[in-house]
Order: C-alpha cells, then structure tokens, then sequence
C-alpha cells in the first residue's frame, strides 16, 4: 500500500500595500527607509523634493508584501503636492526628532493635515501607524523622553519605537513589527483587529499624567488653585493617587507622575498651615479669609489695643479716687 504523498504547503497570496512617511522635514523619514531597504545611512542631508517613491519586497511571516513607499516633504512648501498621496494608504510611518520638540509637538498637526485630506468616508481607525523617535543616538540634549512620547503613541493605539537612522538601532524591529500589523489588517478585511487597539490604559489617565508633566507649580500639578486649604489639597491628591498609581496605571510615565504627586502633596502642606479655631471673643471678620491667608499662633492671640479705651481710663480713674479718698 503505497503512502500518502506529502501534503504541498499552500502557498499564499503575496499582498500589495501602500506605506507613507510623515513628519516635519530634517527629521529623518527619508534615512529611515533607506537604513531599511538599502541597508546604509547618508550622513549627507538632502530634502525630499514633494514626493520620492519606491517599490521594495519584503518576507514577514511566511508572507511576501510589495511595498509602495512614498516619502512626502516634511516642508509646508509641499503640501500641494503631498496632499494628493495620502488615500488607499495601509501604513503610515510617523517621524519627530527626539532633540526638537517642535517636531514632536507636530504630529498632531500631521495627523489632523491626514484626516482632512481624507475627508468625512476617510477611516484613519483602519490604517496602522508606526510612531518613531528618531535620532535617539544624538549627543545632543533630549528634549522628548520615552515615556512621553511612548504615551503619545499608545493612548491613540499607535505602534512607537525608538529609532537611529545613523547606528541601525530599532530600525529592523520597527519594520517587522509594522509590516506584521498590516497583514493583520489586510487578513481582516482592512480592518485593524479589535486586540491591536487596546491600549491598557484610559484618555483620563493619559491626559492626568501629561497635565502634570507640564504644570508649571505644585499647585497646578494637583489641579487646586494657590492658597487651597489642607483638604481640597489632599481631595485633589489622593483622587490622582488612585488614578496614577503604578499597580494600577500602566501608562508610560505613570510612576514618574505618581512620584511628582506625592513630591507636590508633600510641598504644599508643609506650606500650609492649620486654620486655628475662631475665639469667640473675635469678630467673624477678622478670620473670613482665614482658608487661603494662613494665620500664625501669634496673631490668633488677643492684643491689648482690642480692650475698650474708654472702659479702661473710666476704671483707672474710679480705682484713683477711692484711694485718694
């Protein structure tokens, strides 16, 4: 009895996507792509002129993908021309400078350029996005840490690496990763996965732990106005203590946030004094602003120019005449 010949492998469909770079001009879209699919860097600046388009192929899970890159000028100059690139895209490749934070802060610019281009049937809940923190080998100073930019990201369901165009770092991982999310997304009928959207974290947790990244002050950082009393300052403490806290907030920047918190709490009651109690023998006018202009011992004690003048000379002068009497 002859044996069953070996089953062939079914071979599948190749896919055919289209990847677009975004991000403002210098920051290193093009170097990326080129780190990737030419596997060198060119130390050399040189602006992309509108649009440069290329074809590569890629292996990612058993699949072959032709990949359609269009890189777009980062430049304002461009954007008559970019504007025309933007639909039927699978992919985005998301680009800042983690030395410029103007770059960083521009991505929801570039987002909201993409959506207006793509007007009102435009879905950019069905396009996978890839944010890259570029030039994280530079010597100068970082202006855009990881955490903030990893919560950037992920809070809007985006996939985020730290990147080097010059050293290769992250380079390789960032493409496999982004080009395995769109095979999910074309084996799902071009739309992302419900699993590939969660983030782990809620918008009121996201929007907390940037709010005290950029308080200016402690009180600003708990959310009170200067010259809260003792309870709305712990009030508003331990509402953001439950929210931040680390065992129950996986947020990017959540335990630097809860630290900032306590450190904050811990300021501004050392500078607030204890309301004392209203004597009765005070009049309500004198401690009306007694919750925001914080009274000492001293001056809840009772002076001598509170007595009644007149009462004073008339009992002196009755004390003298029985004397003299």
């Amino acid at each position: 009895m002859e044996a069953n010949p070996p089953k062939r492998k079914e071979t599948r469909k190749s896919l055919r996507v289209k990847v677009i770079s975004m991000g403002n001009a210098e920051v290193g879209k093009s170097c990326i792509i080129k780190r990737y699919c030419e596997k060198r860097f060119v130390s050399k600046y040189l602006a992309t002129i509108g649009i440069d388009y290329g074809v590569t192929k890629v292996q990612v899970r058993d699949r072959e993908i032709k990949v359609n890159i269009f890189d777009m000028a980062g430049h304002p100059f461009f954007y008559e021309v970019r504007n025309e690139f933007y639909k039927d895209t699978q992919g985005v490749i998301l680009v800042y400078d983690v030395g410029q934070k103007e770059s960083f802060d521009a991505l929801d610019t570039w987002l909201a350029e993409m959506k207006q281009e793509l007007g009102p049937h435009g879905n950019m809940e069905n396009v996978v996005f890839v944010v890259c923190a570029n030039k994280v080998d530079s010597t100068k100073h970082r202006s855009v840490d990881e955490s903030e930019g990893r919560l950037w990201a992920e809070s809007r369901g985006f996939l985020y690496f730290e990147t080097s165009a010059q050293t290769g770092e992250g380079i390789n991982e960032m493409f496999q990763t982004f080009y395995s999310a769109i095979i999910d997304l074309c084996d799902n009928g071009g739309k992302r996965p419900p699993s590939s959207m969660g983030v782990g974290f809620t918008k009121e947790q996201a929007d907390a732990i940037r709010r005290i990244r950029n308080s200016k002050d402690s009180w600003d950082m708990l959310g009170v106005k200067p010259g809260a009393t003792r309870d709305e300052v712990n009030k508003a403490y331990r509402k953001l203590a439950v929210l931040l806290h680390p065992d129950k907030c996986v947020a990017p920047g959540s335990e630097d946030a809860f630290k900032a918190v306590v450190n904050a709490r811990t300021a501004l009651l050392k500078n607030i004094k204890s309301c004392p109690t209203l004597p009765s023998t005070f009049a309500p006018s004198r401690w009306a602003s007694c919750p925001t202009t914080w009274l000492t011992a001293s001056t809840a004690k009772p002076s001598l120019k509170h007595a009644s003048p007149s009462r004073s000379s008339s009992t002196l002068r009755s004390r003298a005449s029985s004397r003299s009497g």
